[in-house]
């Protein structure tokens, strides 16, 4: 990625957003490259612009910025996604990262906290704003299990790893599931560092493991 992140801003208060981007444009590594006030507006401009960061309001009408954010994450995965709100709640905090959100921000923080924010998702940095950040760890420890790993991916990175551990190759993904070849290395890439794997063969392994575990169930 370029030194300049490129920036789509989605939410259905034309002032508010309005702020939000006067805000991001007044820093020199920003590039505000659009601005939607749906879910639904939001997923086609980042197929078209393919923005670094996308920044989504919960509260959109329609499809809502959770429902917008599991669809941007699944069709464009290198897009990093900021969830926007005003609603400090615990579950909608989960529910975003599970999506596919990469920081969960309150609308109250002040336009350079929110520049800082942007860029730390851009470098691969996760954000939860810190009223949650303890409540979420307490949650997360008092519920926490040891799991499959594969139980750890989405669906649409589950289908490409079933394909990986056939032996087909990242074109050939593609082509089966209608995205570019680019789009499934960044899929691959995603699935081994959820799978703590080095390799597409200790992905494929595990793939086969996960199968022959389902057949026996």
């Amino acid at each position: 990625m370029s030194d300049n992140v490129r920036i789509l801003v989605a939410d259905d208060h034309p002032l508010f957003r309005e702020g939000v981007v006067h805000s991001l444009t007044a820093e020199s590594d920003f590039t505000v490259v659009g601005q939607a006030s749906s879910g639904e507006a939001a997923l086609g401009m980042v197929r078209d612009l393919l923005p670094d960061v996308v920044l989504l309001d919960i509260g959109m009408p329609g499809w809502g910025g959770i429902v917008a954010a599991e669809k941007i994450a699944s069709a464009c995965p290198t897009t990093r996604i900021v969830m926007l709100t005003v609603l400090e709640d615990e579950d909608k905090l989960l529910a975003s990262f599970k999506a596919g959100a990469r920081a969960y921000v309150l609308k109250g923080v002040s336009a350079h906290e929110l520049a800082s924010v942007v860029r730390s998702v851009a470098q691969g940095e996760v954000y939860v704003t810190p009223s949650l950040a303890a409540g979420i760890l307490v949650t997360l420890s008092r519920n926490h299990s040891p799991q499959d790993p594969l139980e750890g991916l989405t669906e649409r990175e589950s289908e490409i790893l079933k394909l990986v551990g056939r032996g087909m190759t990242n074109r050939a993904i593609g082509e089966q599931l209608h995205l570019s070849e680019k789009t499934i290395k960044h899929y691959v890439t995603n699935i081994l560092e959820k799978l703590h794997v080095r390799s597409r063969v200790e992905a494929a392994m595990l793939a086969v493991r996960g199968t022959r575990n389902d057949l026996k169930e």
